[in-house]
């Protein structure tokens, strides 16, 4: 059995983690951090997890992470950082759900994220947890820089395009929308019912720090630089993510046998047929991708539609994906579940 610790476990991260690793064949949950909540049962804060979950929060001067073989954060950015050096001297591997160690340019993510980084040598050595990119680096990694939601979305549908060559890279644009959930569990007024439901509206519009992170994957996608416009919108939903995705066709070539073949192999990608509109609760509770190809009216602008569960896709089931990967598992493992409808 794979010793598992979670420090950060009360956030819709968190809980998302622990439902899916609660039934997880290979997966023993140790430690449940939380600094607010410890000694409190997980299962009287998440009452979806009686009769899986059986162990309390516990305090994280009082965890012993040390005895873990993985550990996940599931934090907010610049907490990782500070205890991930301690984990891998000790052996543990290590999974961030946060941004800590996904951007390599280190004064790039202290001007995004607005603090130094606490060990820009770990940077070098993270590998980026994209499965569909990164997946024989993964098997070998110790420390995994889990990918954003947005980003998730957002690559999985330019990278056939940027790989094939067949899209101008300097003019890319990204149209993403977000449930609210997207913004975590704390108190927040633009996340209130009141405020969020009914209504619709963009923001970060001047920069969000998912763009460089964006930015970053597809320029090692395509070997140069790219050129992103990237507009992020909260939507009145829980969860999803939906990315229109706009690039200008330099050339010829059949867009949706290049999708297929591109993801033919890959578990957790599917591209739909021809035509298709994927929508948010296609996906919803799942770990997949869902994306269509168009060219409206025959032009030479391909659009593209990528949809995920930001929880799943875009956070704790890409990370347990990773850790998968990581122990030598099927990538199916504990993730082969079909989506929630309604």
């Amino acid at each position: 059995m794979i010793k598992i610790g979670i420090v950060g476990g009360t956030g819709y991260t968190g809980v998302e983690l622990l439902r899916l690793l609660a039934v997880h064949p290979h997966a023993e949950l140790q430690v449940i951090t939380s600094r607010a909540d410890a000694e409190t049962p997980v299962s009287q804060m998440f009452p979806s997890l009686r009769g899986y979950v059986d162990v309390p929060f516990t305090h994280p001067d009082q965890a012993r992470l040390e005895q873990c073989d993985l550990v996940f954060f599931a934090t907010p950015n610049g907490i990782a950082m500070q205890q991930a050096r301690a984990l891998l001297d000790a052996g543990v591997k290590v999974i961030d759900l946060a941004a800590d160690f996904r951007l390599k340019n280190i004064p790039e993510w202290e001007k995004w994220y607005g603090m130094s980084h606490a060990c820009p040598d770990l940077v070098a050595e993270a590998v980026y947890g994209l499965p569909e990119v990164n997946r024989a680096q993964i098997k070998t990694a110790r420390l995994v820089a889990n990918p954003g939601c947005y980003p998730t979305a957002v690559q999985l549908g330019f990278i056939p395009l940027l790989e094939a060559g067949v899209i101008a890279p300097a003019s890319l644009i990204a149209d993403a929308k977000s449930g609210v959930s997207g913004a975590g569990r704390k108190v927040e007024m633009a996340n209130l019912f009141s405020e969020a439901a009914d209504n619709f509206k963009a923001y970060a519009v001047g920069g969000h720090r998912h763009l460089p992170e964006i930015k970053q994957g597809l320029t090692r996608v395509l070997g140069d630089q790219v050129g992103l416009t990237f507009v992020p919108h909260l939507t009145p939903m829980i969860r999803g993510i939906h990315a229109t995705l706009y690039g200008r066709l330099t050339r010829e070539l059949d867009l949706q046998a290049l999708f297929e073949q591109r993801y033919a192999n890959e578990p957790f990608v599917d591209v739909m047929p021809a035509g298709s509109h994927p929508d948010t609760r296609s996906v919803r509770g799942a770990n997949h991708c869902r994306i269509a190809v168009h060219r409206p009216q025959g032009g030479d602008t391909v659009v593209v539609l990528s949809v995920i569960d930001n929880l799943v896709k875009g956070a704790a089931g890409q990370a347990v994906q990773n850790m998968n990967i990581m122990f030598g598992l099927p990538e199916l493992t504990a993730l082969n579940n079909v989506p929630l409808l309604p």
